[in-house]
């Protein structure tokens, strides 16, 4: 998972990336501390093509955090070609993240796949 601290980095990877999922989180936050590894793995081992990225709101981030409106935590955006997709706030399971980024996940790569094979 890669570590923004700031606008100009989101920005970029938002821009240059087709997929990404960004975890807005806490080092102080149990719930995020314990959430954030199990993101880790549901993106590797599910969704290879998806970036995933931390932004620490309580400590190096609280700006950047403040400025996009995040004001309680844990939550997570998915963003699929620059565009915000779904957004959780505080209360969710993975099971709805992973529903939320399949259908969008396999229409971008398994399009891409199947043009590049033709």
């Amino acid at each position: 998972m890669k570590n923004i601290t700031s606008e100009e980095s989101l920005t970029e990877l938002l821009q240059t990336e087709a997929a990404v999922l960004l975890f807005f989180g806490g080092r102080h936050c149990g719930v995020c501390q314990a959430v954030k590894p199990q993101l880790e793995t549901l993106a590797t081992g599910e969704f290879p093509g998806l970036v995933t990225a931390y932004i620490d709101c309580q400590e190096t981030a609280g700006v950047l955090c403040a400025c996009r409106g995040i004001f309680s935590l844990p939550v997570v955006q998915l963003w699929f070609e620059g565009q915000r997709f779904a957004e959780f706030v505080r209360v969710f399971s993975l099971g709805e993240i992973r529903g939320a980024v399949e259908r969008p996940y396999r229409a971008l790569f398994e399009a891409g796949r199947a043009t590049a094979q033709e």
